[in-house]
């Protein structure tokens, strides 16, 4: 298995003190402690020499895999703090279920600040960094207010206008994520992806969102077959052509299901095979529900990779 960074330099500079990390989930001496991002969030994170890692926080009553159950604010930050503890990169805060199935009730841009108002001070004090997951400008503008390093927006700047020159405006990274209104089980879908990509980076330039602030997301699940989910993780290398970092949350996704019939709750294993796939190629951030063991799984697979 390959840890490789991507070849861009100015994203990856080279870490003299990287080394293999041990068989806990604790962050080695080497590897930048939580919270320690500062103002190039998105730089000292891909100096890592495994994958960062992204925990899922869903203060959401129909998220289809923890629907409700950190929707309150002492719980949600209980949550923040376990996966802190269990040495978690960044936390990725959603008001709004984008669930990549049916199901997911829309709300407006005020309910989702509704629910993130109780929450979203308190959560960025905690000191590591936190990402927006919006597809609303007004949302990860407030956010954004609050503190919140990054947006993620899970229509790749394509969804709402005001995004693009919102993000180009605060200067902030992007994770661009590739999503369809609909499946097509007869599409080459990476070509697809490479389509929407190419769509994402134009508006992003034309805004004037700088390309090393930019993260690519393939949006396993989202709008795709299960079929499509895995052939996205298996050519994800294809997507090196645009020298950019690549995010992969795989965590739970019903893909896994199609192999080994499962619950999302009982996709553990499932979601660590797809993560390590996707870092083997070339993934530099890992956005996963279960942060203890997805970050045990790479630190170990780092660590006997780099005895070759």
């Amino acid at each position: 298995m390959e840890w490789r960074a991507l070849p861009n330099p100015a994203l990856n500079p080279p870490s003299p003190t990287a080394k293999a990390g041990g068989m806990n989930a604790s962050p080695s001496s080497s590897v930048p402690q939580a919270g320690s991002a500062g103002p190039d969030v998105l730089r000292t994170l891909l100096e890592r020499p495994i994958p960062a890692v992204m925990g899922v926080l869903n203060i959401t009553p129909d998220s289809f895999s923890d629907g409700g159950e950190f929707i309150a604010p002492a719980l949600a930050l209980q949550r923040a703090r376990a996966m802190i503890d269990a040495g978690v990169d960044i936390i990725d805060i959603g008001a709004e279920s984008t669930r990549p199935y049916t199901g997911a009730r829309p709300v407006t841009a005020a309910d989702e600040i509704a629910r993130l108002k109780p929450v979203l001070a308190d959560l960025v004090a905690l000191g590591v960094p936190v990402s927006i997951d919006s597809m609303k400008a007004e949302v990860v503008a407030f956010a954004l207010d609050q503190g919140v390093a990054i947006a993620n927006d899970v229509w790749g700047l394509q969804r709402d206008a005001a995004m693009a020159p919102l993000v180009a405006a605060r200067s902030v990274p992007v994770i661009v994520m590739h999503n369809r209104d609909n499946v097509d089980s007869t599409i080459d879908i990476v070509a697809d992806m490479k389509t929407f990509f190419l769509l994402s980076l134009d508006i992003a330039a034309k805004a004037g969102i700088a390309r090393e602030k930019i993260v690519l997301d393939p949006g396993i699940g989202f709008g795709k077959t299960a079929e499509q989910s895995m052939i996205a993780l298996a050519r994800l290398r294809e997507f090196d052509m645009f020298g950019l970092p690549i995010l992969v949350g795989a965590s739970r996704k019903r893909f896994i299901a199609s192999v080994s019939p499962s619950e999302p709750k009982e996709r553990l294993a499932g979601s660590i095979a797809a993560h390590l796939i996707a870092a083997q190629h070339g993934a530099r951030i890992i956005r996963t529900h279960d942060v203890a063991e997805t970050l045990q799984a790479l630190r170990v697979a780092h660590a006997i990779e780099s005895k070759q």
